[in-house]
Parts: structure tokens; C-alpha cells; sequence
């Protein structure tokens, strides 16, 4: 009789294996939450044989009477895998909400490892019990109550050493499933920060619950208790659980259900325009027990990444209603909360996170088969990371080698890599980088221009003219609170900041610059740095008198930490062309720029040096640039950092410089020409390749002969430049080309100079 060969299985250190089933084995179709799976036992006898054919029968009865058609957002997906891996734990990071990753047990599993894999999994199941559950309580509690009476059974059926006849390897294997399946479902519902999500999906929660329990009672059904060795009692109670769930009444709770009501009656007044009653908010947030502020934020922080996970997989039915839960949310943190708790977490956008994104290459973002800025950084099993469309792509074109290794892959399983896309985003968000691809909309939420739905924008309209209030009459602290929330909402989405403009918020943010506080200072410089990105912020902030507040702090900040995000500030300020001219003539903004280079953290030259490029976009200002003594500190740049992106930055601004006289000069007198030569030999960077050219064309343009002998010393140079000509940019081509010929003309100029100087001396000879 021949063999039946399994699909690969995933194992524990992520290698492949090939199970090969020995012979007599009967393939038994499951109930799987509308799924036809199938699970083969090994039957060594008649009467194993007819049970499990008995069984294949009663599945397929209860499967039409009691198996119903599970909503569609819900993710059930089964594969064959082997012991221990198949209880392996997803992270909350790794598992989208309402994705059920349960994998099936392997074919020849054997007995005794296939029930202590129920019991780990019964176990942890039973630890829930001293989790919270903010919505569905009571079908949890019922759940977890009859999964802990099963340990029980099971425990029992491990410690007699009791022999489980093969025909109920089928049930335990069914069980082991579903208790995958129940362990997700709660670990969901007592997610921190999903609590309105679960409260507003109360119907299609009951429905899995529902569904589980009754796959549950269905394989107790047909378990052979009587060929099991177990006490009476323990018996009793497997069946008193079989008929507990067979009868179970999975419902949403009434409080639930009030809950949803007054949700979605907020939501409706939101889209007529009214501004719903606090008591009405007040009640919801302590239904669902979120009691601070840091609790509501943790909400706001997952639905963000909800729409987020949602507009990348394409499947944006459900972001409106997303979005207007966000909006929600949003309204709640900023007018119910009075007062900000740990919000000091929550302030990585400017230092913890630039600091990461200094020590990270910018072309590791990109994904190694379409070279593009990865929107989805999925890992597959060799470690290699890849956008997901690009790797999904290369597996449909029949490919089952990593395309970095070359190694073959052990399976198509892809691991959302969060943490890298998190960085992506935030690279992007700093750098003012679109993550839309050709012919799509931008995937990444923080460049939305319209809000997600009509009641997002009515609520953030209510909540910006909130904020604005507490801005201009609100105590110390509840000035605080407003700049800081003005901060994270502008951070979030464009047309957040549109609505904060509107409302006036920026006028009163202006005037807390000058607060000795440094936390009220930080966060308002912080709030003034997200509506500068916005044409509309920089146009009232100007208007408003706001550049000299600005400059006031970038000078005498009470912090390095204001005064490195009133610097990224004049850059976006300076990307107006008619304010750069401003800014240059304000007395000190160049000379504080440059201080902050020398004085600064890795985020607060980063930002000086995007600043000073930008002012230098106006020829006036670089006389005012090479007088504040910026050349050394950028050429010590150059000589003394390992982070790529401000070597980078500071190339740029040296070819800047460099264009004209008095910056040639300046940068020729510290002697940098053969440094920048090994840059450009060295450097991994293409862009800083480029600079560089720029600034030895420049040098040799405007520096003389004297410049041109200097670079021509150096051997390796051509090769560099010939580089830069096949790889380059157009512009980078050019001026790789024109640089050649100057060196070449150089050369030739030289040689015949010898020649002449070799002729006149054997004429002198023959004349003596």
C-alpha cells in the first residue's frame, strides 16, 4: 500500500521536515469553522477502524447543525506542523487582532506528546482567568471554566499512564485545535488597548465563542470515554462539560450591548455636527475601565495601527468605521482627562527614536528585491527581511530559494517585522518621505489629507477648538496637557493639523515658548515643529511674529531637547523660499544653528545641518554661514563620526559652500581635499559619492592649480570618478565627467610642461 506524504512542517528552529504516514491510515474530515480539514489516524485494528469511521460520521451530522458560517474579518487558517512547535506562542506584535494562527498536529504524532501539548495549552487557557476582560466577561469566564475541568481529564489520563486508543487521537487532536483557537480569542479579548474594538465587534466575539464551544461539545461527543482508563468522577465531568456546552447560551452582555448603543449614538451626533454629553463619554470609558489617560492613549495607539495594518493589506472596508472610533477616542483623551499620565513614554518621537534612525542606513529600508522603501517588512525563515507584496511575488513565480541567501527556504511563512516597519514609518515622517507607491494612494496614515470618515473630522473639529481654549485660559498645567496633545494629534495625520491651525492654537503655542517650564516649552516647540509641516502652519507662524520666539529658544532653550526641535523647525520653516532671506537677517539664527552642530546630540546636528542647507538656498545667507565658523565643525564631521546620515549631511552643506570663492577658500584651508577624496572612495553612500564630486569639482573650478595638483596626487580618484559616471545620477554623471577633464587636461598640461623643461635642458647642453 503506498504512502501518504504530508506538506512540509514547520518546526521549532524553523527547519523543514517530511513526515511520511505508514500504511493504514484513513483520512477524516473536521469541522473547522466552515472548513472542510482533514486528519489521518493510524488504525492497527478493526474495532479502531469502525470508531473512527463512527466518528467521521457523527462529525459530519453535528457539522451541519451545529457549525455556522464564521464572519469573514475572522482569520482562520490550519497547517500541518510538528510537536512542540505546534504550540508555539505568536506575540500580540507578530498576530493581527481576530487572526487565528492555530496549526494542526502532525499526522504521526504520538499519543503521549499529543496530550501533554493539550495540557500546556488547557494551562494556559486556565491562566486567563487573572486576566481582565473588559467586554465579554461571561462568556470568557464559562469558556475558561470548562477548559479547566478538561485539564482536569486530562491530567487525570497523563499521571494514570492511561493508554488513548487511536481512536481518540482523532478528538484529541480536534480539541488541541479549537484550545489553540480559544487561547487566541481570549488573549484578544483582554488585549491592552483593544477594548473599544472588542466593545464595537460584540456580535462576531459571542459568534466565535459560540462556535468554539459547540466544536468542543461536538468532540467530547464522540470521545471514547469507556476505552479510556479514568476515575468515575473524572468521567462524569467530561460529560457533564459535553452537556454543559452542547447547551451553552453564548450571548452578548447586556452592558455590552448598552455600551455599543451609546458608542454608536456619539458617532451619529458626531456626524450631525453635536458635540456629545461628557457623562455620556464618561460612562463608556469606565464600562471599559480605561480610567487615565495613558489607558485611552494605549486605544488610540491601536486603532492607529489598525487602520494602518488595514490600508497595507488593502482591505479597507472597515477604516471608516476605524477612523470614526479614533476620532472617538481621540475627543475622549483630550477633554474627559485632565491630566497627563507617563507621558513620558510617549515622547520618543524626537529623541530615542531620531537617535536609532542616526545609527540605521537608510538603504537597509529598502526591500532586496524591488530596491524600494519596504511599506511591509515581513521576515521569512532565514532571517532575510523583504516587503511582503515583493516576497509573495517571488513564492507565486515559483521561487523557493531566499533571494539574499540563496538558501532554500524551509517554509512560505512570513513574520510581520513591526518593529522595522515602525522605523520605516518614522523615517519617513522625519524626512518627509512618501510611502505612496506608483499608481496607489500612500499606505502610511500620517500623510492622510482627508479625514477617514465624517464623524473623525467633526470630533477632531470639536477637539481642536477644546485645546485652543485650554490654551489661552486654562491653568499652567492644563496649558501643558493641551501643547502636548496638539503634539501627538498633529503628529498623527495632516488634516489633524489643518483643524488645530484652523482653530487658532498656534498664536498661544508662540507665546508658551517663552515658559521657563521645561516641559511646557518642549511640548510646544515639540506641537509648533508638526504644524510647521503643514503650509498653513508655517504661513501663521510667520504672520504671527513666531520666528523670533523660535529663535529664542533654539538660543537659549531651557534644554537641548527644545533647542534641537526649534532647529528641525527653521527647517521647515526655510523651505519657503521667501523666508529664508528672514531668517537669514534675524541677528543669531545662523550662529545658534551652528553652535547647536557643535554642541548638539547626533538628532540636534542632524537637525542644524538640515537647517543651515536649507538657508542656504538663498545665496545671501552664505557669507553669514562661512562667518559663524561652520566649515571646521563640518569638515570635524567628516573626520570624527560613524554615523553615516550626518557625514552625509555635512557634505551636502560643504557642497553648498563650496560653489562659491570665499567658501572654496574656506574649506581649502583646513586642508579636507584628500579627505574628501577617500570619502569618495570609501564612502557606501551614494548621495554622499555625489557631494563629494560636487565639492571637488568646485574646489578644482574655483581653488586653481594648486587644488587640481592636489587632487591629481591622489591614484585612486579616476576610478572613483569613472564610478560615479556609470552609476551616478544624470547631474552626478556630468559632474563626474567634467572633473575627469579637468584632470586630464591637468595631466596633459603637465607632461608637456616636462617635455618643454627636458628640451630647453639639451639645448643648454649642446650650446656648452
Amino acid at each position: 500500500m503506498p504512502t501518504l506524504s504530508l506538506p512540509s512542517q514547520l518546526s521549532t528552529d524553523g527547519s523543514s521536515s517530511s513526515a511520511t504516514c505508514p500504511p493504514r491510515f484513513f483520512r477524516c474530515p473536521l469541522p473547522i469553522f466552515g472548513l472542510t480539514e482533514t486528519l489521518s489516524v493510524q488504525t492497527s485494528s478493526k474495532e479502531g477502524r469502525a470508531l473512527c469511521k463512527k466518528g467521521k460520521q457523527n462529525f459530519q451530522k453535528k457539522k451541519k447543525k451545529q457549525i455556522k458560517k464564521t464572519e469573514s474579518s475572522v482569520l482562520f487558517f490550519t497547517v500541518f506542523v510538528s510537536i512542540p512547535s505546534m504550540i508555539q506562542k505568536f506575540s500580540q506584535v507578530e498576530r493581527r487582532i481576530f487572526s487565528f494562527p492555530a496549526v494542526h498536529p502532525c499526522e504521526a504524532v504520538s499519543p503521549a506528546t499529543l496530550l501533554g501539548s493539550l495540557i500546556s495549552l488547557s494551562q494556559d487557557i486556565s491562566n486567563h482567568q487573572s486576566k481582565f476582560f473588559a467586554t465579554q466577561r461571561r462568556n470568557a469566564r464559562e469558556t475558561i471554566r470548562q477548559i479547566g475541568i478538561l485539564l482536569v481529564f486530562f491530567e487525570e489520563v497523563r499521571d494514570r499512564g492511561s493508554i488513548v486508543p487511536e481512536s481518540a487521537l482523532l478528538c484529541f487532536s480536534e480539541l488541541h485545535l479549537t484550545f489553540q483557537k480559544i487561547r487566541f480569542l481570549l488573549e484578544d479579548c483582554s488585549r491592552e488597548g483593544a477594548r473599544l474594538w472588542i466593545l464595537m465587534k460584540s456580535e462576531m466575539v459571542a459568534t466565535q465563542f459560540r462556535t468554539l464551544i459547540k466544536t468542543v461539545s461536538t468532540a467530547l461527543d464522540v470521545l471514547p470515554l469507556n476505552l479510556i482508563d479514568i476515575c468515575g468522577e473524572v468521567k462524569e465531568l467530561v460529560e457533564l462539560v459535553a452537556k454543559q456546552a452542547r447547551k451553552a447560551k453564548i450571548d452578548i452582555d447586556p452592558d455590552d450591548e448598552r455600551a455599543m448603543r451609546r458608542v454608536r449614538s456619539v458617532l451619529n451626533r458626531f456626524e450631525k455636527g453635536i458635540e456629545p454629553e461628557f457623562q455620556i463619554l464618561k460612562w463608556v470609558l469606565d464600562h471599559l475601565e480605561i480610567k487615565s489617560w495613558c489607558d485611552c492613549n494605549k486605544e488610540i495607539q491601536f486603532l492607529e495601527e489598525e487602520i494602518s495594518s488595514q490600508c497595507v493589506d488593502g482591505k479597507e472596508r472597515e477604516v471608516p468605521f476605524l477612523s470614526s472610533l479614533l476620532g472617538f477616542m481621540s475627543y475622549c483623551r483630550g477633554v474627559v482627562f485632565d491630566t497627563l499620565d507617563n507621558r513620558n513614554t510617549d515622547q520618543t518621537d524626537v529623541r530615542c527614536n531620531i537617535d536609532i534612525l542616526s545609527c540605521l542606513n537608510p538603504e537597509d529600508f529598502r526591500c532586496p528585491i524591488s530596491l524600494e522603501l519596504m511599506i511591509d517588512p515581513v521576515t521569512v525563515s532565514t532571517g532575510q527581511t523583504y516587503d511582503r507584496s515583493s516576497i509573495q511575488k517571488w513564492f507565486k513565480a515559483g521561487n523557493m530559494i531566499c533571494p539574499n541567501t540563496g538558501e532554500k527556504l524551509a517554509n512560505t511563512g512570513l513574520v510581520p517585522n513591526t518593529n522595522l516597519r515602525k522605523l520605516i514609518h518614522q523615517f519617513c515622517a522625519d524626512n518627509g518621505v512618501s510611502l505612496a507607491k506608483t499608481g496607489k494612494k500612500s499606505r502610511d496614515i500620517t500623510r492622510t489629507i482627508m479625514p477617514g470618515s465624517p464623524a473623525a473630522a467633526e470630533a477632531m473639529k470639536f477637539l481642536s477648538k477644546f485645546l485652543a481654549s485650554k490654551l489661552l485660559f486654562g491653568p499652567s498645567e492644563q496649558k501643558n496637557k493641551s501643547a502636548y496633545e496638539i503634539r501627538l494629534l498633529a503628529k498623527a495625520n495632516v488634516f489633524n493639523r489643518s483643524y488645530l491651525i484652523e482653530a487658532g492654537t498656534i498664536p498661544p503655542l508662540l507665546k508658551l515658548l517663552y515658559s521657563f517650564n521645561k516641559s511646557i516649552q518642549e511640548n510646544a516647540i515639540a506641537a509648533l515643529l508638526k504644524l510647521s509641516k503643514h503650509p498653513s502652519g508655517k504661513k501663521v507662524i510667520v504672520e504671527s511674529g513666531g520666528l523670533r520666539s523660535i529663535l529664542s529658544v533654539l538660543k537659549r532653550g531651557t534644554s537641548l531637547e527644545a533647542r534641537q526641535i526649534a532647529a528641525a523647525t527653521i527647517f521647515y520653516l526655510s523651505s519657503v523660499k521667501g523666508y529664508r532671506k528672514l531668517i537669514g537677517e534675524t541677528p543669531e539664527a545662523i550662529a545658534a544653528l551652528v553652535d547647536l552642530i557643535k554642541e548638539g546630540t547626533a538628532c540636534g546636528k542632524k537637525n542644524a545641518l538640515v537647517a543651515l542647507f536649507g538657508l542656504l538656498l538663498y545665496p545671501g545667507n552664505h557669507q553669514t554661514v562661512l562667518d559663524a565658523g561652520s566649515v571646521p565643525l563640518l569638515v570635524d564631521i567628516l573626520t570624527s563620526s560613524d554615523k553615516h546620515e550626518l557625514v552625509t549631511d555635512s557634505l551636502a552643506v560643504l557642497a553648498t559652500l563650496a560653489e562659491s570663492f570665499d567658501g572654496t577658500f574656506a574649506i581649502l584651508k583646513t586642508s579636507s581635499l584628500p579627505l574628501i577624496a577617500r570619502i569618495l572612495r570609501s564612502s557606501t553612500s551614494q548621495a554622499g559619492k555625489e557631494h563629494c564630486v560636487s565639492i571637488l569639482l568646485s574646489l578644482c573650478s574655483n581653488g586653481g592649480d594648486e587644488a587640481i595638483a592636489a587632487l591629481a596626487k591622489d591614484p585612486s580618484v579616476m576610478s572613483s570618478l569613472y564610478s560615479v559616471v556609470t552609476d551616478g545620477t544624470s547631474q552626478a554623471s556630468k559632474k563626474s565627467r567634467s572633473l575627469i577633464k579637468i584632470l586630464h587636461k591637468f595631466h596633459e598640461t603637465s607632461s608637456s610642461r616636462q617635455g618643454c623643461q627636458a628640451f630647453e635642458h639639451e639645448q643648454s647642453v649642446d650650446v656648452w
